[in-house]
């Protein structure tokens, strides 16, 4: 291998470690209870993430331990980062405030629910197994991406952290909101409903017009409701995905 296909190789790898630090910065921001920061590292996760299969495919820079690496690092960043969200999240919605874990004086039920955050990691896990082994998903997704998955939780956080609108809180720090959420993403991400994917091969407007119906919604939304269309914009996705199944099964 040259000097130059040497570099290659590890720039899609190096972007793909910056994804990782950014999901482990992300955790660790959100046991501390800094779920703005927590949030902003999942969103930086999922920038490195397009970014390090975009340089891939441009560079023509695969490998097998890239691809491992590249499961790791969404692992962290887009199970354990968002599940610390979650865990933080419930934290206040069950005693107003974050401790150190070994602080927390919870009753048996109050940590049952703490724990049920682990859900999804394990759940990603799972999603992220599945999606490198089956070649069914080289056109489109079986189940949730695990990157919409972290989105979807990191846009709460940000929701708290940024938003200004107090009425939102007491529905997102809801203990059935919560748990709701986090049993609804996780059979979503183990799930066979087809998802489509955003990758463009090309820009005919015939071949992606869901693409763009997709895009053009999100920036509606993005300039209507700005922060709080982030969690939408995740929903969004999960419905026109179900709406285009169904249409094509008819």
């Amino acid at each position: 291998m040259s000097r130059i296909s040497n570099i290659f190789f590890w720039v899609p790898n190096t972007i793909t470690a910056m994804n990782l630090v950014c999901g482990s910065l992300s955790v660790f921001f959100a046991v501390d209870g800094q779920l703005g920061w927590a949030s902003v590292f999942i969103f930086a996760a999922a920038v490195f993430d397009f970014l390090d299969g975009f340089s891939a495919r441009l560079l023509k820079a695969y490998s097998s331990i890239g691809k491992e690496l590249d499961s790791l690092a969404d692992l962290v960043s887009f199970g354990l980062a968002p599940a610390a969200i979650v865990f933080t999240m419930i934290q206040l919605t069950l005693f107003g405030k974050v401790q150190r874990i070994q602080d927390i004086e919870g009753n048996y039920s109050q940590w049952i629910v703490l724990f049920t955050s682990l859900v999804l990691p394990v759940a990603g896990a799972f999603r992220l197994a599945k999606f490198n082994t089956d070649d069914r998903q080289s056109e489109q997704f079986l189940g949730m991406p695990i990157p919409a998955n972290a989105i979807f939780f990191a846009s709460l956080g940000l929701i708290l952290e940024l938003g200004t609108n107090q009425s939102i809180i007491p529905v997102i720090l809801n203990k059935y909101t919560l748990l709701s959420a986090i049993f609804i993403c996780s059979f979503l991400m183990v799930s066979e409903l087809p998802m489509f994917n955003l990758k463009f091969k090309n820009l005919n407007l015939r071949e992606n017009a869901l693409r763009y119906f997709f895009l053009g919604t999100t920036i509606l939304m993005l300039i209507f409701l700005q922060l709080y269309a982030l969690p939408l914009i995740i929903i969004w996705y999960v419905l026109l995905s179900g709406i285009t199944y169904l249409a094509g099964t008819k």
